[in-house]
């Protein structure tokens, strides 16, 4: 089995619309959260969210392919050529076969804001006035292809498609893509655009979302004590993931190495969580296992840390069964706190901020954690930043559907 880098990250988030001031934002402890300024939300019970703020895709993407293009795609790809470029690589070009660069990718919800909107010329002007670009341009899968065609990519190429462990699921497979040996260089990850009115509409009458309108920026309080749900979010995250002996044979700076993935599944129910806990204790054992690394070398872990009454109880005690005493050695922080859940991005993201984590050596925080509850007990690095010296880094992404995906990366040291 071959071994694989990461040699390139792109991001766009609330936070920013790239890698370092995302990062920068991250380590300062400040929220990206605020109020929704995408559509009138009068009326609505929650009034908050993660948006993308002064994104401008202008100088990534041509006027004539912007005039179709989603805006979960515009995420899509900016965040991809930031990567590219991050990685030091000429796609297509770098000594590379086109066949021999792939696509893993994907959304939860792809482009639903163009069906929405040539739903509503439907109603309103009738069926000869929908365009007929739009189909191509909702559908899932169009971020991967975009993105194909950008960069040449004629190499194993599909999109994820596993609510919010998409993100890591598409970095998953990528890896064991690269492992196996059907590409040399893959690009991964996910993105989201999926602040609309009946997405809130729905997530509100679930009871799901956070609710705290008059200060958006505590809204998220995972492992706290009174945390009373997720926050909705956008951007999206993409990685880099080479083959290690390409990698150095072409010089790229490597981030860390990619060692472990586990995939799992519930089987339980389409919203709540096992009360065993049994996927996500499943799916961070397979990681572990590809690694052929114990438990105890596990330094730091970026949890699904969503802020919801159930999911952070029963994730901590995940962490315990898996981790024994080691779990509370560990370090947990949630960077939910500060970007919300970017849904099919999510898993992409908080896989990127692990890889950052053992890059720099600093800890990223859980902020608005002032309550400790009893059930959630470990070191969630409480509100401000800790400098360490983390070399295994895990990610953990539960989707709806019972979906689990949990990623394993190693600092690299040459």
């Amino acid at each position: 089995m071959r071994r694989v880098a990461v040699t390139g990250m792109g991001a766009i988030t609330p936070l920013g619309n790239d890698l370092a001031s995302t990062w920068e934002g991250l380590i300062a402890g400040r929220s990206g959260i605020g109020h929704i300024t995408q559509f009138d939300t009068t009326g609505y019970e929650v009034r908050i969210g993660g948006e993308v703020k002064h994104f401008s895709p202008e100088g990534y993407i041509s006027p004539k392919e912007l005039r179709h293009m989603d805006r979960s795609v515009q995420f899509a790809l900016v965040a991809a050529k930031q990567a590219v470029a991050d990685a030091g690589l000429e796609l297509p070009g770098s000594g590379l076969a086109p066949e021999e660069v792939g696509i893993y990718f994907g959304s939860a919800s792809g482009g639903f804001r163009q069906l929405l909107k040539q739903h509503e010329v439907l109603l309103r002007e009738g069926p000869r006035r929908v365009s007929p670009f739009y189909l191509p341009h909702f559908i899932t899968d169009t971020a991967s292809g975009v993105m194909a065609i950008a960069f040449g990519a004629e190499g194993p190429n599909m999109a994820v498609v596993s609510a919010c462990a998409t993100g890591g699921h598409a970095i998953g497979e990528a890896f064991e893509c690269i492992r196996r040996g059907d590409a040399r260089v893959v690009i991964a990850g996910g993105t989201e655009a999926g602040l609309l009115p009946v997405m809130y509409a729905g997530f509100i009458n679930m009871k799901a979302l956070a609710n705290d309108n008059e200060c958006p920026e505590r809204a998220c309080k995972p492992f706290d004590a009174r945390r009373d749900g997720f926050v909705m979010s956008e951007g999206a995250g993409v990685m880099i993931l080479e083959d290690l002996e390409f990698a150095r044979q072409r010089g790229a700076r490597i981030y860390a190495e990619m060692i472990g993935y586990g995939a799992s599944n519930d089987a339980y129910h389409l919203v709540a969580p096992r009360e065993d806990a049994v996927g996500a204790i499943k799916t961070m054992r397979a990681a572990l296992r590809k690694a052929g690394l114990p438990p105890e070398a596990v330094d730091y872990i970026n949890p699904h840390g969503t802020g919801t009454p159930l999911n952070d109880k029963f994730e901590t005690a995940a962490i315990r069964a898996v981790f024994g005493e080691h779990a509370y050695k560990l370090a947990v922080s949630s960077t939910k706190s500060m970007l919300g859940h970017l849904f099919g991005a999510a898993g992409a993201v908080e896989a990127i901020i692990t890889v950052m984590t053992l890059h720099t050596g600093i800890i990223p925080p859980t902020i608005n954690y002032e309550v400790p509850d009893p059930d959630c007990d470990l070191d969630y690095v409480p509100n401000v930043a800790r400098q360490g010296s983390p070399k295994v880094g895990m990610s953990n992404s539960f989707g709806l559907g019972g979906h689990n995906s949990s990623v394993l990366f190693r600092r690299y040291e040459g």
